[in-house]
């Protein structure tokens, strides 16, 4: 049997957005479900916009995320090269075999004769779509003109019947050859068109399934046309869904981050958003929505791809990061969320043991309550500095009342016999402290609260107390008392 062989082939003039994202997820999925081989491919023949930066932003964005490919960039592999660039003489040599076939010809037609024949073409009602004109050419003509004019290689598309795509998740797709004019294969800079590039480098790969974007679907009949004029065995086609707003407006900036390293950049864990993005378009049935990637990998298949676009829900997508924020291993947390710990307090790039400790209790205590790990740097402020920014409504509502100020007195001196400063012990102590001033628990816990985190809510109070430890506790209800006049 075949092995299975499949490419994600970004072009390198932006970074990889969600789109993108998902359709090289779904060409790993498919490559690891069945054994096969995922190859990473750099479609950087549009030289104007292609960039270097934009081909690392890639390479880092699909690290990230976890999607190792198995040849291509940085790896190699037996069916290089993987970058377009580097190998344009060859297209320009399997463009000229066309011609030389009768499948192709030179066209001298100028951007100005085209665009008057389009307009021509636009006032008589019909499709603008190229004549065909430079295709009737005598053999001594085009030689002479290629002399001194510039040029490009059309492709001839058969005139007449059709061509069936026969695609794995829309089933059998039908073309009229008709509306097909004979297309550009080769640029007059000698640059191969997407079209022409692509099926040369599927069969130099061996590209088994071609699994992309709904967008090419209409590009498939002339790759499939252009591989059987080459000779060449056509791939089988799986053209995934859209991905649309939640209104069914086409995807944009408005409607939240689209790039992978915004997602990153805002605290999404990549397991939170590889999940996400398997679910945008596929689902593996009995209403499954959390999976790990080995339990993503055995479910999935092309068949469960759904035709009709899918709805991007950043709330589903925060949903699940708070999940995985709260069930994955508390180092791989501590990790990811250090980054955004160093850049919101400024610490040291490299932190001692009996720090990195702390700032461990920290992010365990705040990650049951926060979706993102910007979310815990945030949440962990009180623990980090000790300048608070007291909560507005919060003194309105805990510390204008009558006796506060005597509240946080008596707190202060039932913590200081507390030995030793654990979690337990400070709840039995604020327990007995409640029966003793005969006032309930919900008297003094919210403004000794406020006093300790200048929040009105948050982790377990007990649990704050014990990790902020006793000096600086006893600290910071004193201040509340002075800076609020408290009595």
């Amino acid at each position: 049997m075949e092995k299975t062989r499949v490419r994600f082939a970004p072009s390198p003039t932006g970074e990889l957005h969600i789109g993108g994202a998902r359709t090289a997820l779904f060409n790993w999925l498919f490559a690891r479900h069945n054994g096969g081989k995922m190859i990473l491919r750099i479609d950087d023949t549009d030289r104007q916009r292609s960039s270097q930066e934009y081909l690392l932003s890639i390479i880092e964005s699909m690290k990230w995320l976890g999607l190792n490919w198995d040849e291509g960039p940085e790896v190699g592999g037996d069916y290089g090269p993987y970058i377009q660039s580097e190998y344009l003489h060859k297209y320009r040599e399997l463009a000229e075999q066309l011609v030389r076939d009768g499948k192709a010809y030179y066209c001298f037609c100028t951007a100005e004769q085209l665009a008057t024949e389009k307009e021509r073409q636009r006032k008589e009602g019909q499709p603008p779509r190229y004549s065909g004109r430079c295709r009737f050419l005598s053999e001594e003509e085009r030689e002479r003109r290629k002399l001194s004019e510039s040029y490009v290689i059309r492709f001839i598309m058969p005139k007449e019947g059709e061509t069936v795509v026969e695609d794995i998740i829309r089933g059998q797709v039908t073309f009229e050859n008709n509306i097909f004019d004979d297309f550009i294969i080769i640029k007059s800079d000698g640059v191969p068109t997407y079209n022409f590039a692509s099926v040369i480098d599927d069969h130099n790969m061996a590209i088994t399934h071609v699994i992309r974007a709904e967008e090419h679907l209409s590009n498939t009949p002339r790759q499939i046309n252009i591989a059987q004029g080459l000779g060449y065995q056509v791939p089988l086609y799986a053209h995934v869904p859209m991905i649309l707003a939640p209104d069914h407006s086409k995807l944009s900036k408005r409607h939240g981050a689209t790039s992978v390293q915004e997602y990153r950049d805002m605290g999404i864990l990549p397991e939170a958003l590889v999940n996400y993005l398997a679910l945008l378009g596929w689902s593996p049935g009995e209403d499954k929505e959390i999976m790990d990637i080995h339990e993503i990998v055995d479910l999935f298949s092309l068949e469960k791809v759904s035709k009709n676009p899918a709805i991007y829900d950043i709330k589903k997508l925060i949903w699940l990061n708070g999940h995985y924020l709260r069930t994955l291993e508390l180092n791989k947390i501590v990790e990811r969320a250090l980054p955004f710990m160093k850049r919101k307090y400024n610490l040291c790039a490299e932190i001692g043991t009996e720090k990195y400790k702390e700032i461990e209790k920290i992010i365990d205590l705040v990650r049951d309550r926060v979706k993102t790990l910007q979310e815990i740097a945030d949440a962990s402020s009180y623990f980090i500095e000790d300048d608070l920014q007291y909560d507005e409504k919060g003194i309105e509502k805990h510390f204008r009342k009558d006796g506060v100020g005597k509240i946080l007195s008596e707190v202060s001196l039932a913590l200081q016999r507390v030995e030793p400063f654990e979690a337990g012990r400070i709840r039995d102590e604020l327990h007995d402290l409640s029966q003793k001033l005969n006032v309930s628990l919900s008297r003094i816990n919210p403004p000794t609260r406020l006093a300790l985190t200048g929040r009105t809510m948050g982790p377990e109070l007990f649990d704050i107390i014990s990790l902020l430890g006793k000096e600086r506790v006893i600290k910071r209800l004193k201040k509340a008392k002075e800076l609020f006049e408290l009595n």
